[in-house]
Protein backbone atom coordinates (compact mmCIF):
# COMPACT_ATOMS: atom_id res chain seq x y z
CA UNK A 1 0.00 0.00 0.00
CA UNK A 2 1.43 3.01 -0.52
CA UNK A 3 0.27 6.37 1.13
CA UNK A 4 2.48 9.13 -0.86
CA UNK A 5 3.29 8.83 -4.82
CA UNK A 6 5.36 11.34 -6.72
CA UNK A 7 4.99 10.30 -10.23
CA UNK A 8 7.43 12.30 -12.72
CA UNK A 9 6.98 15.31 -11.10
CA UNK A 10 8.68 18.41 -13.16
CA UNK A 11 9.33 22.20 -11.13
CA UNK A 12 10.20 25.33 -13.40
CA UNK A 13 11.03 28.33 -12.47
CA UNK A 14 10.01 30.78 -15.69
CA UNK A 15 13.12 33.44 -15.57
CA UNK A 16 13.94 36.19 -17.72
CA UNK A 17 15.90 34.38 -20.09
CA UNK A 18 14.19 31.13 -20.21
CA UNK A 19 12.49 29.05 -18.06
CA UNK A 20 14.54 26.86 -15.04
CA UNK A 21 14.20 23.14 -14.61
CA UNK A 22 14.53 22.95 -10.77
CA UNK A 23 13.06 19.26 -10.42
CA UNK A 24 13.33 17.13 -13.30
CA UNK A 25 11.21 14.29 -13.59
CA UNK A 26 11.05 12.80 -9.90
CA UNK A 27 9.20 9.76 -8.63
CA UNK A 28 9.26 7.82 -5.59
CA UNK A 29 6.50 7.07 -3.24
CA UNK A 30 6.13 6.68 0.74
CA UNK A 31 4.26 3.56 2.76
CA UNK A 32 2.11 4.49 5.94
CA UNK A 33 4.67 3.98 8.59
CA UNK A 34 7.66 4.72 6.59
CA UNK A 35 10.41 7.23 7.35
CA UNK A 36 12.47 8.23 3.83
CA UNK A 37 15.22 10.30 3.96
CA UNK A 38 16.20 12.59 0.74
CA UNK A 39 19.75 13.57 1.23
CA UNK A 40 22.39 16.15 -1.45
CA UNK A 41 24.38 19.05 -1.45
CA UNK A 42 22.88 22.19 -1.02
CA UNK A 43 20.52 23.04 -4.48
CA UNK A 44 20.10 19.00 -5.27
CA UNK A 45 16.45 19.77 -4.94
CA UNK A 46 15.28 18.67 -1.42
CA UNK A 47 13.46 21.25 -0.24
CA UNK A 48 12.22 22.08 -3.17
CA UNK A 49 10.68 18.66 -3.48
CA UNK A 50 8.96 18.87 0.17
CA UNK A 51 7.33 22.27 -1.16
CA UNK A 52 6.34 20.89 -3.90
CA UNK A 53 4.38 18.18 -1.87
CA UNK A 54 3.14 20.36 1.16
CA UNK A 55 2.07 22.90 -1.50
CA UNK A 56 4.11 25.74 -0.52
CA UNK A 57 6.26 26.86 -3.59
CA UNK A 58 7.89 29.49 -3.88
CA UNK A 59 6.36 31.84 -6.68
CA UNK A 60 7.43 31.88 -9.52
CA UNK A 61 7.79 28.27 -9.59
CA UNK A 62 5.25 26.02 -10.47
CA UNK A 63 4.59 22.44 -11.31
CA UNK A 64 4.99 22.34 -14.91
CA UNK A 65 4.00 18.53 -15.37
CA UNK A 66 3.48 15.10 -13.40
CA UNK A 67 1.68 14.64 -10.42
CA UNK A 68 1.66 14.36 -6.55
CA UNK A 69 -1.12 11.72 -4.94
CA UNK A 70 -1.75 11.31 -1.04
CA UNK A 71 -4.16 8.11 -0.75
CA UNK A 72 -5.01 7.95 -3.92
CA UNK A 73 -6.29 11.85 -4.34
CA UNK A 74 -4.29 14.15 -6.75
CA UNK A 75 -3.36 17.14 -4.47
CA UNK A 76 -1.16 18.68 -6.81
CA UNK A 77 -3.78 20.89 -8.87
CA UNK A 78 -5.92 21.67 -5.96
CA UNK A 79 -6.53 25.44 -5.31
CA UNK A 80 -4.50 27.40 -2.51
CA UNK A 81 -7.98 26.79 -0.22
CA UNK A 82 -8.51 23.03 -0.68
CA UNK A 83 -4.70 22.62 -0.32
CA UNK A 84 -5.15 24.65 3.27
CA UNK A 85 -7.22 21.80 4.50
CA UNK A 86 -5.09 18.96 3.41
CA UNK A 87 -1.96 20.77 5.10
CA UNK A 88 -2.10 19.92 8.85
CA UNK A 89 -5.17 17.47 8.98
CA UNK A 90 -3.28 15.05 6.14
CA UNK A 91 0.63 16.20 5.59
CA UNK A 92 2.32 18.17 8.70
CA UNK A 93 5.53 20.08 8.33
CA UNK A 94 8.17 20.88 10.52
CA UNK A 95 11.11 23.43 9.30
CA UNK A 96 14.30 24.07 10.35
CA UNK A 97 13.95 27.12 12.03
CA UNK A 98 11.26 26.97 14.62
CA UNK A 99 10.83 30.16 14.71
CA UNK A 100 9.04 30.27 11.38
CA UNK A 101 6.70 27.64 12.23
CA UNK A 102 5.06 29.65 16.01
CA UNK A 103 3.87 32.75 16.26
CA UNK A 104 5.52 34.95 18.67
CA UNK A 105 2.80 36.90 19.76
CA UNK A 106 0.16 33.69 21.09
CA UNK A 107 1.39 31.34 23.09
CA UNK A 108 1.74 27.59 22.01
CA UNK A 109 -1.36 26.28 23.64
CA UNK A 110 -3.30 28.42 21.37
CA UNK A 111 -1.77 27.65 18.74
CA UNK A 112 -2.17 24.13 19.01
CA UNK A 113 -5.84 24.30 20.30
CA UNK A 114 -6.59 26.42 17.28
CA UNK A 115 -4.90 23.87 14.99
CA UNK A 116 -6.70 20.96 16.62
CA UNK A 117 -9.65 23.02 16.31
CA UNK A 118 -9.68 23.74 12.89
CA UNK A 119 -9.15 20.18 11.91
CA UNK A 120 -10.81 18.01 14.08
CA UNK A 121 -14.51 17.96 15.39
CA UNK A 122 -13.83 18.92 18.93
CA UNK A 123 -14.47 21.43 21.24
CA UNK A 124 -12.10 23.71 23.24
CA UNK A 125 -11.37 21.72 26.37
CA UNK A 126 -10.84 19.10 24.62
CA UNK A 127 -8.72 20.80 22.21
CA UNK A 128 -6.74 21.74 25.00
CA UNK A 129 -6.76 18.25 26.52
CA UNK A 130 -5.20 16.87 23.33
CA UNK A 131 -2.76 19.95 23.34
CA UNK A 132 -1.25 18.99 27.01
CA UNK A 133 -1.18 15.64 25.74
CA UNK A 134 0.85 16.34 22.46
CA UNK A 135 3.66 18.72 24.44
CA UNK A 136 4.11 15.43 27.11
CA UNK A 137 4.23 12.61 23.80
CA UNK A 138 7.19 15.21 22.31
CA UNK A 139 8.71 15.63 25.42
CA UNK A 140 8.34 18.96 26.95
CA UNK A 141 8.48 18.56 30.83
CA UNK A 142 5.33 20.27 33.19
CA UNK A 143 3.47 20.35 29.81
CA UNK A 144 0.06 21.62 31.28
CA UNK A 145 2.20 25.02 32.89
CA UNK A 146 3.98 25.16 29.86
CA UNK A 147 1.05 25.53 27.54
CA UNK A 148 0.67 29.03 28.61
CA UNK A 149 4.20 29.97 27.63
CA UNK A 150 5.18 32.25 24.38
CA UNK A 151 7.79 30.79 22.03
CA UNK A 152 10.38 32.79 23.41
CA UNK A 153 9.96 31.27 27.05
CA UNK A 154 11.49 27.87 25.11
CA UNK A 155 15.10 26.80 24.28
CA UNK A 156 15.98 26.03 20.77
CA UNK A 157 15.35 21.81 21.04
CA UNK A 158 12.06 22.34 22.82
CA UNK A 159 10.55 25.06 20.25
CA UNK A 160 11.30 22.53 17.74
CA UNK A 161 9.49 19.96 20.05
CA UNK A 162 6.32 21.98 20.31
CA UNK A 163 6.97 22.40 16.47
CA UNK A 164 6.55 18.42 16.29
CA UNK A 165 3.72 18.76 18.53
CA UNK A 166 1.46 21.36 16.36
CA UNK A 167 2.58 19.15 13.20
CA UNK A 168 1.16 16.06 14.75
CA UNK A 169 -1.50 18.17 16.07
CA UNK A 170 -4.25 17.14 13.29
CA UNK A 171 -3.04 13.31 13.33
CA UNK A 172 -1.71 13.57 9.90
CA UNK A 173 -0.93 10.73 7.56
CA UNK A 174 2.43 12.43 6.37
CA UNK A 175 5.05 14.16 7.82
CA UNK A 176 7.63 16.62 5.66
CA UNK A 177 10.10 17.45 7.90
CA UNK A 178 12.40 19.65 6.22
CA UNK A 179 16.55 20.05 8.29
CA UNK A 180 14.54 19.69 11.61
CA UNK A 181 17.52 19.12 13.31
CA UNK A 182 20.24 21.52 11.77
CA UNK A 183 19.69 24.71 14.06
CA UNK A 184 20.20 22.17 17.00
CA UNK A 185 23.35 21.29 18.70
CA UNK A 186 24.31 17.45 18.45
CA UNK A 187 23.22 16.37 21.87
CA UNK A 188 19.58 18.08 20.63
CA UNK A 189 19.29 16.43 17.61
CA UNK A 190 19.87 12.97 19.02
CA UNK A 191 17.09 13.53 21.16
CA UNK A 192 14.47 14.81 18.24
CA UNK A 193 15.47 12.14 15.89
CA UNK A 194 14.37 9.54 18.55
CA UNK A 195 11.36 11.52 18.96
CA UNK A 196 10.31 12.03 15.49
CA UNK A 197 10.88 7.97 15.29
CA UNK A 198 8.94 6.61 18.05
CA UNK A 199 6.24 9.57 17.37
CA UNK A 200 5.32 8.51 13.92
CA UNK A 201 5.98 4.54 15.17
CA UNK A 202 3.51 4.92 17.78
CA UNK A 203 1.33 7.64 15.36
CA UNK A 204 1.45 5.27 12.28
CA UNK A 205 2.35 8.53 10.35
CA UNK A 206 5.03 7.90 7.47
CA UNK A 207 7.54 10.75 7.22
CA UNK A 208 9.80 12.11 4.51
CA UNK A 209 13.12 13.83 6.35
CA UNK A 210 14.82 16.27 4.56
CA UNK A 211 18.65 16.92 5.56
CA UNK A 212 22.45 16.59 3.97
CA UNK A 213 23.24 14.74 6.92
CA UNK A 214 24.15 10.85 6.54
CA UNK A 215 24.27 10.22 9.79
CA UNK A 216 20.91 11.48 10.92
CA UNK A 217 19.48 9.73 7.28
CA UNK A 218 21.46 6.31 8.73
CA UNK A 219 19.78 6.78 12.38
CA UNK A 220 16.61 7.19 11.24
CA UNK A 221 15.04 6.36 7.80
CA UNK A 222 13.88 3.10 6.30
CA UNK A 223 15.04 4.22 2.65
CA UNK A 224 16.60 6.93 1.23
CA UNK A 225 16.72 9.37 -1.83
CA UNK A 226 20.19 10.49 -2.42
CA UNK A 227 19.41 13.90 -5.18
CA UNK A 228 21.80 15.29 -7.51
CA UNK A 229 20.83 18.37 -9.68
CA UNK A 230 16.81 18.26 -9.28
CA UNK A 231 16.97 14.52 -10.06
CA UNK A 232 16.95 11.42 -7.87
CA UNK A 233 19.91 9.43 -8.18
CA UNK A 234 19.99 6.80 -6.37
CA UNK A 235 17.30 5.38 -4.11
CA UNK A 236 16.60 2.26 -2.19
CA UNK A 237 16.56 1.00 1.58
CA UNK A 238 19.26 3.16 3.88
CA UNK A 239 21.22 -0.40 4.81
CA UNK A 240 22.45 -0.63 1.01
CA UNK A 241 23.00 3.17 0.16
CA UNK A 242 25.45 3.58 2.84
CA UNK A 243 27.16 -0.01 2.79
CA UNK A 244 27.31 -0.47 -0.81
CA UNK A 245 26.46 2.37 -2.93
CA UNK A 246 25.67 1.90 -6.42
CA UNK A 247 26.19 5.87 -7.51
CA UNK A 248 29.76 7.65 -7.90
CA UNK A 249 27.79 10.30 -6.20
CA UNK A 250 26.53 8.62 -3.36
CA UNK A 251 30.06 6.55 -3.36
CA UNK A 252 31.11 10.14 -2.59
CA UNK A 253 29.19 11.52 -0.24
CA UNK A 254 29.47 7.91 1.84
CA UNK A 255 33.26 8.35 1.61
CA UNK A 256 33.61 11.94 2.94
CA UNK A 257 32.14 10.77 5.98
CA UNK A 258 34.82 10.79 8.63
CA UNK A 259 35.53 7.58 10.36
CA UNK A 260 36.99 7.63 13.30
CA UNK A 261 39.00 3.91 12.90
CA UNK A 262 41.03 5.17 10.43
CA UNK A 263 43.41 7.68 10.25
CA UNK A 264 43.67 10.21 7.78
CA UNK A 265 45.88 12.91 7.26
CA UNK A 266 42.85 14.40 4.53
CA UNK A 267 39.07 13.93 4.66
CA UNK A 268 38.26 12.72 1.02
CA UNK A 269 36.07 15.67 -1.20
CA UNK A 270 33.90 15.35 -3.83
CA UNK A 271 35.92 17.38 -6.23
CA UNK A 272 34.12 20.61 -8.05
CA UNK A 273 30.64 22.01 -7.23
CA UNK A 274 26.76 21.13 -7.95
CA UNK A 275 25.65 22.77 -11.24
CA UNK A 276 23.61 26.09 -11.07
CA UNK A 277 20.20 25.15 -13.23
CA UNK A 278 20.90 27.65 -16.04
CA UNK A 279 24.55 25.31 -16.34
CA UNK A 280 23.32 21.85 -15.95
CA UNK A 281 25.02 19.68 -18.88
CA UNK A 282 23.99 17.59 -20.85
CA UNK A 283 23.70 13.43 -20.43
CA UNK A 284 24.17 12.58 -16.73
CA UNK A 285 24.67 15.98 -14.40
CA UNK A 286 27.20 14.38 -12.36
CA UNK A 287 29.08 13.64 -15.65
CA UNK A 288 31.76 16.58 -14.78
CA UNK A 289 32.21 15.64 -11.11
CA UNK A 290 32.61 11.82 -12.03
CA UNK A 291 35.83 9.92 -11.70
CA UNK A 292 34.42 7.03 -13.60
CA UNK A 293 32.12 8.99 -16.25
CA UNK A 294 32.63 7.17 -19.77
CA UNK A 295 31.37 8.53 -23.37
CA UNK A 296 27.77 8.15 -23.10
CA UNK A 297 27.84 10.13 -19.60
CA UNK A 298 28.36 13.30 -21.42
CA UNK A 299 25.23 12.19 -23.82
CA UNK A 300 22.62 10.73 -22.69
CA UNK A 301 20.70 11.31 -19.31
CA UNK A 302 20.48 7.91 -17.67
CA UNK A 303 16.88 6.74 -15.68
CA UNK A 304 16.81 4.74 -13.05
CA UNK A 305 17.82 1.71 -13.68
CA UNK A 306 18.09 -1.48 -11.15
CA UNK A 307 21.15 -2.02 -9.01
CA UNK A 308 20.60 -5.15 -6.72
CA UNK A 309 18.75 -3.77 -3.63
CA UNK A 310 18.45 -0.22 -4.55
CA UNK A 311 17.75 1.57 -8.56
CA UNK A 312 20.21 4.20 -9.60
CA UNK A 313 20.11 6.72 -12.24
CA UNK A 314 24.20 5.71 -13.89
CA UNK A 315 24.87 3.73 -17.06
CA UNK A 316 27.40 1.75 -15.07
CA UNK A 317 24.28 -0.34 -14.31
CA UNK A 318 23.26 -1.11 -17.87
CA UNK A 319 24.50 -4.27 -19.30
CA UNK A 320 24.02 -2.47 -22.86
CA UNK A 321 26.53 0.06 -22.10
CA UNK A 322 29.56 -2.71 -22.17
CA UNK A 323 31.17 -1.17 -19.20
CA UNK A 324 28.42 -2.26 -16.31
CA UNK A 325 30.42 -3.51 -13.15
Amino acid sequence: MTLLQVQNLIVEFPHRRGTLRALDDISFEIAPGEILGVVGESGAGKSLTGASIIGLLEPPGRVASGQIMLEGQRIDNLSHEQMRHIRGRKIGAIFQDPLTSLNPLYTVGRQLTETIQAHLPVDGAEALKRAIGLLEDTGIPAAAERIDHYPHQFSGGMRQRVVIALALAAEPKLIVADEPTTALDVSIQAQIIQLLKRVCKDRGAAVMLITHDMGVIAETCDRVAVMYAGRIAEIGPVHDVINQPAHPYSMGLMAAIPDITVERERLHQIDGAMPRLNAIPPGCAYNPRCPRAFARCTVERPDLLEAGATRVACWLHDAHSGTAP
